[in-house]
């Protein structure tokens, strides 16, 4: 949203003399998300909230590649890797690193709650058959974003690209000659595919914390009470945000521990747990072995992200986004 500010009110307009602080630019993204929370009452009910951010998650990813293929290669583009960060222990922990990032693009435990909440089931008409369609298309359109943005973002830019990703390097090579509207229009994609990301991830809480409620009053949530909870959750993440501005750098570390397990190792121990398949057959080796390897990748993900913090340090700046 800052970059978009940034972009539409260049200096010497009447806006460009404007600047926010990180702890505004915080404060709007919340409040746009609340706002839209307070329209939809539960998770089955924000379909086309998600279908609004896969359309803008698409549309950004593929003008970023489209983009960089069409404006072609920067000068001096190496594809090579300093000797001094593929050898020794630097080169394994980039490894493990590597690796831990591509787990992380692939996590689905957002994607498995909304499949799991908002397609019908009963014993006549169960939805396995249904959520097992929908898991297949989410991963199908997940890759058709993801590849495309490594190979061309590798291709365009190589050992240029920045920590920040494919589209600061795009900005940074291509800003210039390319129109603002356009890369105007990258950005607004991007922010309408994070504040629906927001209702996703928040739904499931809102509904626990209306269910704590229901129980204990031996009643249903009435619509106050519901606009109440959003905005108490909504300003525990303000706040968090803001204390916390440096939790982006913890994220393979806290995936290592949290959404790399939720994704590849539960859900396979899970079923051998309630599907009880017989002892050594196929489906409980290949659950065995798929859940196995998923602990294997979750340990490596946390020893590559503790790495990473004790190479380059965390910037603690507590209060200061």
């Amino acid at each position: 949203m800052e970059q978009l500010f940034n972009i539409i009110c260049e200096e010497g307009t009447m806006c460009g003399s404007m600047s926010l602080s990180g702890t505004q630019w915080f404060l709007i993204f919340t409040c746009i998300a609340l706002i839209i929370a307070q329209l939809f009452p539960n998770l089955n009910s924000i379909a086309r909230v998600s279908l609004t951010g896969a359309i803008t998650s698409i549309g950004y990813c593929t003008m970023i590649w489209a983009l960089s293929i069409s404006k072609g290669r920067p000068n001096d583009v190496s594809y090579g890797i300093p000797v001094a960060d593929r050898t020794g222990m630097t080169g394994f922990g980039n490894i493990l690193n590597a690796i831990g990032i591509i787990m992380l693009a692939f996590r689905g435990h957002n994607l498995i709650l909304e499949i799991q909440g908002t397609l019908p089931s009963d014993s006549k008409h169960p939805s396995r058959k249904s959520m097992w369609r929908g898991v297949m298309v989410s991963y199908m359109i997940i890759a058709m974003c993801l590849f495309p943005l490594a190979i061309v973002g590798f291709w365009a830019y190589g050992n240029k690209i920045p920590e920040e990703g494919i589209l600061t390097a795009f900005t940074k090579f291509h800003g210039q000659d390319t129109s603002k509207y356009v890369i105007g229009l990258i950005y607004i994609w991007l922010t309408i595919s994070c504040i629906t990301s927001y209702q996703i991830y928040a739904m499931p809480a809102f509904d626990n914390l209306e269910f704590i409620y229901a129980s204990s009053k031996k009643r249903r949530c009435p619509g106050w009470v519901r606009a109440g909870i959003r905005l108490f959750f909504g300003g525990v993440t303000f706040f968090v945000a803001v204390a916390f501005p440096f939790l982006g750098k913890l994220a393979p570390l806290i995936g290592g521990m949290a959404a790399v397990p939720l994704t590849f190792v539960y859900p396979c121990f899970m079923w051998i747990s309630i599907r009880k398949p017989r002892p050594k057959g196929a489906m409980w080796s290949l659950n065995l072995g798929v859940g196995s390897i998923g602990i294997v990748l979750s340990l490596l993900l946390i020893v590559a992200a503790v790495w990473k913090l004790d190479d380059k340090g965390l910037n603690a700046n507590f209060f200061r986004p």
